[in-house]
């Protein structure tokens, strides 16, 4: 699919990190890009950095979801790309005992169901309205529209208090397949970038000596990845037409640790 100033995109998560590189990446083409992210103040800042739509949006809300959507039709026509990187997790042992009083814990269901919910509930919300959007145009070379989802490297091998944003990344990427499928006689891909350790803000508040502890993990190069790398494969995954049901691991050759 041509990246240029024809192309109407929308990236969930949009604000910062990951999603922010992608706008930018893409307006830099000439995209028309609407970004959806949960925080209104940063979102209109990226917003004005970058000349996209911001659309406020919570993944958790079908209303705010189709409200976000319609703003950004509105301005932008249909879009044919769809690059989800709305997400977040919350970590800690599924059963663990206190060290001091032996207490013995359990991880909250309701905070296990939630990060399923913002992770792989809010990107199939977000993808289930792009593509029955996108069924409605005629299709360019044989293609209607291109969505990227976003899992990590913690779905295939998550460190010690990871449950939770394991199984959710994992199911971003065990959805993808059989989607694909669902959507290949209306020509529609989905692909999914699977990243390791990468230089966004919530990574970079972590202790130096952390940050420094991760990027042992990495082989080559041996250093966090930047956001920009992201988005490069992003786009070479709406350009490349022969990209479909495809997950690819952008860590650097690192496998995390057990913890």
């Amino acid at each position: 699919m041509k990246i240029d100033s024809s192309l109407a995109a929308i990236v969930t998560g949009g604000a910062s990190g990951l999603g922010l590189a992608t706008v930018k990446a893409l307006r830099a083409a000439g995209v028309s890009v609407a970004i959806f992210d949960l925080r209104e103040e940063p979102g209109e800042q990226a917003a004005a950095e970058t000349g996209a739509l911001f659309c406020q949006c919570d993944v958790l809300s079908e209303e705010s979801v189709d409200a976000a959507f319609a703003k950004a039709r509105a301005a932008h026509g249909q879009e044919r790309a769809l690059i989800s990187c709305a997400g977040g997790g919350d970590s800690g042992k599924a059963v663990s005992r206190d060290k001091e009083t032996g207490e013995i814990k359990r991880f909250p269901t309701d905070r296990f169901e939630w990060v399923l919910a913002v992770n792989a509930v809010g990107s199939f919300r977000c993808l289930t309205r792009a593509a029955a959007g996108m069924m409605t145009l005629d299709p360019i070379d044989g293609e209607r529209g291109v969505i990227v989802n976003t899992a990590s490297t913690a779905a295939t091998d998550g460190m010690s208090g990871q449950a939770a944003y394991a199984a959710a990344k994992a199911a971003i990427i065990g959805m993808s397949l059989p989607i694909a499928r669902d959507l290949a006689r209306d020509g529609i891909r989905v692909n999914v970038i699977q990243p390791g350790f990468f230089a966004t803000p919530p990574m970079l508040r972590m202790p130096p000596q952390h940050l420094e502890k991760l990027a042992t993990q990495v082989q080559a190069p041996g250093r966090l990845g930047q956001p920009e790398e992201f988005a490069s494969l992003a786009l070479e995954m709406i350009r490349n037409a022969y990209l479909n049901a495809a997950t690819i691991r952008l860590d650097a050759g690192m496998r995390m640790p057990p913890r």
